[in-house]
């Protein structure tokens, strides 16, 4: 196991703290979530304040497991849990395809064996404006597309999800463009932060987290972070994904944290740390700017959103 990051181990959301998010939003007073187009809506705030930790309060094991957001399951957070219980995650196969030399279909086991877990510590920025701190399991990306070996037309990296409507009823929801899909351009895809995520502290992912792979992108909003992978393919175009055909005014393709460019309706300025009742200011590209800043050179990150 190898560990990486430059959190201190202080920052970390504690596990009981993330995992009884249902209780905060409830103390926060922003509990009742939009249902299409929104997660968890945030509550109209002032700007940053000094941070003061919320009580670190324990949440039954039942609470733990019925707050999370998934909408292949549904959109009510308390929902998913139950209906993904018995969600089967083995056998898992994903097809990596499109331009590479070497187009292979590989078993999660296959993928758990050949690519050594490492641990890595990020900040999850969501686009409605909460955050945490995450021990991540799994391992980067560019180890896979480099064992495909990508051509020299490949430009972009498109993600497909399970796709089971027997298994998920929220892909009878008629509002979103099923499965979901989502994409990096290679650039994005080979930095060494960009993770194939197969669990979190220290086990493997649950299925209301996106098991058994899930991709984790940390310099970019959360909903980029496709969870139940089944496919990724390299192309020369740039894919569609779910959010920005949804709603292309309000969920951009390339969705980098950017605390200067605003939500159509709320601003991106400050967050509210998980655990924490104060908002802090939102980092440009959530705190990795020294390691991705220069993909995007010379681009306006307005245009671009």
């Amino acid at each position: 196991m190898i560990y990486r990051s430059n959190i201190p181990a202080s920052e970390i959301t504690p596990k009981e703290t993330y995992l009884s998010r249902r209780d905060f939003m409830k103390a926060a007073g922003i509990a009742g979530a939009g249902a299409l187009l929104a997660a968890c809506t945030p509550a109209v705030e002032s700007e940053a304040t000094p941070n003061t930790l919320l009580p670190d309060v324990p949440n039954s094991l039942e609470e733990i497991t019925n707050y999370n957001n998934y909408y292949e399951f549904s959109t009510n957070k308390e929902a998913v849990a139950p209906l993904s219980k018995d969600f089967q995650t083995r056998p898992w196969d994903v097809e990596v395809s499109g331009l590479v030399n070497k187009p292979k279909t590989y078993a999660i086991e296959d993928l758990l064996k050949k690519f050594p877990q490492e641990e890595r510590i990020y900040r999850l920025r969501c686009v409605e404006a909460w955050s945490m701190v995450i021990p991540w399991m799994g391992f980067p990306l560019s180890k896979l597309l480099s064992e495909v070996e990508p051509t020299a037309d490949a430009k972009f990296v498109r993600f497909e999800a399970v796709h089971r409507p027997d298994e998920m009823p929220g892909l009878a929801s008629p509002f979103y463009d099923w499965p979901y899909q989502e994409g990096l351009r290679i650039d994005e895809a080979m930095n060494d932060l960009t993770l194939l995520a197969t669990g979190l502290y220290g086990e493997l992912l649950p299925n209301q987290n996106g098991a058994p792979l899930r991709l984790v992108v940390p310099w970019k909003y959360g909903f980029k972070s496709i969870k139940g992978i089944v496919k990724i393919e390299l192309t020369d175009t740039q894919p569609a994904t779910l959010w920005s055909t949804a709603a292309p005014n309000e969920y951009g393709f390339y969705s980098n944290v950017n605390p200067n460019v605003s939500h159509p309706r709320w601003s991106q300025a400050t967050e509210r740390r998980i655990g924490e009742l104060a908002r802090r200011p939102t980092l440009m590209f959530n705190g990795y700017e020294a390691e991705v800043a220069h993909l995007y050179e010379g681009m306006d990150l307005a245009k671009y959103y």
